[in-house]
């Protein structure tokens, strides 16, 4: 009988913190994604959403302003990421 073997506890698990992303974008917000986002040398949606905070829906269609407008360039386009590089100006010669 001296081979009582001791219970295992559980552990209490991972807990993950409540992202208070916005879901409306705010001048500020605005100007600061058009100023910082066509810098970057990877962007994805899930990129946009932690550096500056916002949600998923509104990243892609940031995004997919920034493209229409020539900040930015589709690299690859699946069917739940799109992967974005930054413009190059292509040199005249």
């Amino acid at each position: 009988m001296a081979n009582i073997a001791k219970k295992k506890k559980w552990s209490k698990g991972k807990v993950k913190d409540k992202a208070n992303n916005a879901v409306t974008l705010d001048k500020a917000t605005y100007d600061k994604i058009y100023k910082e986002v066509p810098t970057y040398r990877l962007i994805t949606p899930s990129v946009v959403v932690d550096r500056m905070r916002i949600s998923g829906s509104l990243a892609r269609v940031a995004l997919r302003e920034l493209e229409s407008k020539g900040l930015i360039k589709l690299v690859t386009a699946h069917a739940s990421q799109l992967i974005y590089t930054r413009a190059t100006i292509a040199t005249e010669a």
